[in-house]
């Protein structure tokens, strides 16, 4: 594996930088290079959700030089955003991994994505935040199967971050190079299925880990030596 390489751990904008933590500390004890970025946006900004977020990365990798490479590896809803970050980014980057995570599509909105996954529930979906209502709305019992350990759950639900339609609804740029470089895909649980074949029809190696999806607090070991067998095979 090249010795620049930098893995960049992107959660999902409707939770907190926990999904990543207990993986980023395996990565570091095995003498690897990793940041977490958290994705921050601000109630009174103007700038859409994805530009904020994009912004949140670049910040967090200010102190890497700009010649070292990285890999860029988001969960669930950070992968829409892989495109909108790495134009953000002046590193190079090495691999794309998309870890139980949407696949971008150059102006779609996120409930568009939802919508090629699974229309009828993406419909309902989009009746509901246009009734007012938000999401996330687990509770902690939802989460108990996917997280059993009550700590990690607990601190898990104290960063969920509830969205509204206009989060739904924003379009998140592709640029037209994309992907720039090679893409991998993990599927962790069943509802990512539409996703891992589009993966398997675009050539992207695929990965399947039966679990739930949030699995990186359930078995990081696992997970971790996973994502980095699988880049190691492309770079």
């Amino acid at each position: 594996m090249k010795k620049d390489n930098v893995y960049v751990l992107i959660h999902s904008p409707l939770v907190g930088g926990l999904t990543w933590a207990l993986v980023a500390d395996q990565m570091q004890q095995s003498g690897l290079n990793v940041v977490v970025p958290i994705l921050v946006d601000l109630p009174d900004s103007k700038e859409p959700f994805w530009k904020q977020h994009a912004e949140s990365v670049s910040q967090a990798l200010a102190h890497i030089h700009k010649n070292e490479a990285v890999t860029l590896v988001a969960h669930s809803g950070a992968g829409p955003l892989l495109p909108a970050i790495r134009q953000y980014l002046p590193n190079p980057v090495n691999t794309y991994e998309f870890v139980d995570a949407g696949i971008p599509r150059d102006g779609a909105t996120r409930l568009d994505l939802m919508k090629s996954e699974d229309p009828e529930w993406a419909e309902q979906f989009r009746a509901e935040l246009e009734r007012g209502e938000h999401f996330p709305n687990w509770s902690m019992e939802d989460l108990r199967d996917v997280i059993p350990d009550e700590s990690l759950r607990k601190q898990t639900f104290a960063e969920i971050r509830p969205r509204g339609l206009s989060f739904f609804m924003e379009p998140i740029p592709v640029f037209s190079e994309w992907p720039d470089a090679p893409c991998i895909y993990i599927q962790f649980s069943a509802p990512y299925e539409r996703p891992a074949t589009q993966a398997r029809q675009a050539g992207w190696p695929t990965y399947e880990l039966e679990a739930g999806h949030f699995h990186m607090l359930v078995d990081p070991a696992t997970v971790t030596e996973m994502i980095i067998k699988a880049v190691n095979k492309l770079i």
